[in-house]
């Protein structure tokens, strides 16, 4: 059920055929960047974490990021706690490894990480453990309803120049 909400919700920009569906598993950003043909740090990953009021606030950020706590707590004013399985799926509609900020169960707060912005395009996953749609970084924001970029990942810096070798990768 989880793609076909997903699927709906890209009807909305006739976009709904570019949803890849995959024979083989794209649920990490590992096995998504191999099944995909790129770097992993282009694939657009889905953070769930607790928020306000025990609503979910969903954080989009390329692979090769990691939460920083400490920028977190600046930017949100809460330690940054990740839902559980169950409560992903309460609260996205979608299961652990393919979480997305598309064709929410509920209507959810999304900001995407700056992490993404080295990119040209990036690949989201659609609802499901084989799925994935290549968007541009606008694309992304447009279609996720997203509130903000924001800047509390880290790790990624290092690897800046991925982004010229990356595109040089084309898919």
């Amino acid at each position: 059920m989880s793609i076909e909400s997903v699927k709906a919700h890209f009807k909305q920009w006739n976009r709904e055929v570019d949803v890849m569906e995959f024979e083989t598993s794209s649920a990490t950003v590992d096995q998504a960047a191999e099944t995909i043909g790129v770097l992993p740090a282009r694939i657009a990953k889905t953070l769930s974490f607790r928020g306000p009021e025990e609503i979910a606030i969903l954080i989009v950020a390329a692979g090769d990021a990691k939460v920083d706590n400490k920028k977190f707590r600046q930017r949100f004013g809460f330690k940054p706690r990740m839902l559980s399985p169950d409560e992903v799926l309460e609260q996205t509609g979608h299961a652990i490894g393919g979480v997305c900020p598309f064709g929410l169960k509920k209507d959810l707060e999304v900001y995407l990480d700056i992490s993404m912005k080295r990119f040209e395009t990036l690949f989201p996953a659609c609802g499901s453990t084989n799925s994935a749609i290549e968007l541009t970084k606008d694309e992304l924001f447009q279609y996720s309803f997203a509130i903000e970029w924001v800047d509390v990942c880290k790790g990624w810096e290092e690897d800046e120049d991925l982004s010229k070798v990356s595109q040089q990768l084309k898919v």
